[in-house]
């Protein structure tokens, strides 16, 4: 795999930062260790300035080179996510109910060396801005960065992002342009009834039947609201009601996602949710309250911008190992706010290591560091092909 020699030659440094980072995993808008190590790094690196503020724990290090006003923007996500590890690995997260399960520890990681590496060797014209933004699983980072004035104080001509992809083999890139990621949205529902003892259900009013019915009848949203040909999915992936045997609850929380790719399916789905939770629990004679959180919309590759990403994939990786997307995925992307305000491009990087590898998300995920000096391979030949430096 002919990646930068010289990232090659420190990547035993980085896989000490990305255990490091494991170790330590920080929820969405808590990033503050992380924030503190990741600028800790870069200033040993010698960038030329850290930007700090955006959205909270976000940071931006900015190096420069020649005497191009060119510029290019590189993103990494910072934050875990609220699950139990189950590794047991040396370097398993300290932090209990916390974990990377994600890889993002992995995608900061690769930032950094990319950074270290165009520090030292400023073999290119013009600024590179290495974007570290928090809460990409939820709060909206890369929206709040965006407001933060993440373009208007880094003008950049395109940004671009990776996430790494288990399920693909090690060292390979996966591309497609347009529509990459689906749109998100969180749903909760919250179902009041009235309480009764189990023998006596007439007394009260179940709400436990009206979630379980209300489950059931979301699926219709896809299945007969929505022409069959658009993508659309609603997940409920929470319910809670209740702690003993023979008591009906007063209240029970139901949690969910939503996922789409056309606006218009978005709001069909939005619209139902809200629709039948509603209807459903009237018809009991329970009451549901429903949130609907829009979290980001699609993720839409610019063709441009993905051009220039397969490049530099394929001077990495080869082209064999560059593989096109015949399908986007159905998982979801806050980074799709940055791609909606700048041109840009998001690709995916195998890590696999085996059909039964722990997909992410999973409590015994854990970040494939053979692939670090990859992705910082990867970053570090947008810039110097983005950005040529003249004779």
């Amino acid at each position: 795999m002919p990646i930068i020699n010289r990232i090659a030659e420190f990547h035993t440094d980085m896989t000490e930062w990305r255990r490091d980072l494991h170790a330590h995993p920080e929820l969405s808008m808590q990033e503050f260790r992380t924030s503190a190590m990741v600028q800790e790094r870069l200033k040993s690196f010698g960038v030329d300035e850290i930007i700090t503020g955006m959205a909270t724990t976000g940071v931006v290090g900015v190096i420069r080179a020649g005497t191009s006003e060119r510029a290019i923007g590189l993103r990494a996500d910072m934050d875990a996510l609220p699950i139990q590890e189950e590794t047991g690995l040396d370097h398993a997260s300290q932090n209990s109910g916390v974990m990377h399960a994600c890889g993002h520890d992995g995608h900061t990681t690769m930032l950094l060396g990319a950074a270290k590496y165009l520090a030292e060797t400023r073999n290119f014209d013009g600024t590179v801005y290495l974007v570290f933004q928090p809460a990409e699983e939820f709060e909206g980072g890369a929206d709040a960065m965006v407001k933060d004035g993440l373009f208007s104080r880094c003008r950049m001509e395109m940004i671009f992002g990776l996430h790494n992809w288990p399920q693909s083999p090690e060292g390979t890139f996966l591309w497609r342009s347009g529509d990459v990621m689906a749109a998100v949205g969180w749903i909760d529902i919250t179902i009041t009834g009235k309480g009764s003892h189990g023998a006596f259900p007439h007394q009260g009013v179940d709400p436990v039947v009206v979630a379980a019915t209300i489950v059931t009848a979301l699926q219709t949203i896809v299945s007969r609201n929505m022409e069959p040909i658009q993508g659309g999915v609603v997940s409920i992936g929470h319910i809670s009601g209740g702690d003993a045997y023979n008591i009906l609850p007063e209240r029970v929380v139901m949690k969910g996602t939503a996922r789409w790719f056309r606006p218009q399916v978005g709001e069909i789905i939005e619209q139902g949710v809200h629709r039948l939770a509603t209807g459903i629990a009237a018809s009991f004679g329970a009451k549901a309250e429903v949130k609907f959180s829009r979290h980001a919309p699609a993720t839409v590759n610019d063709e441009d911008a993905t051009t220039i990403a397969v490049a530099a994939a394929e001077t990495i990786a080869g082209i064999g190992k560059v593989k096109h997307m015949p399908m986007p995925t159905m998982g979801g992307e806050d980074f799709a706010y940055m791609l909606e305000a700048k041109q840009g491009a998001y690709l995916m990087l195998g890590g696999g290591r085996g059909k039964d590898e722990p997909l992410l998300h999973h409590p015994k995920y854990d970040f494939n560091d053979a692939i670090l000096p990859v992705g910082s391979s990867w970053y570090s030949t947008l810039v110097e092909r983005h950005l040529v430096r003249k004779g």
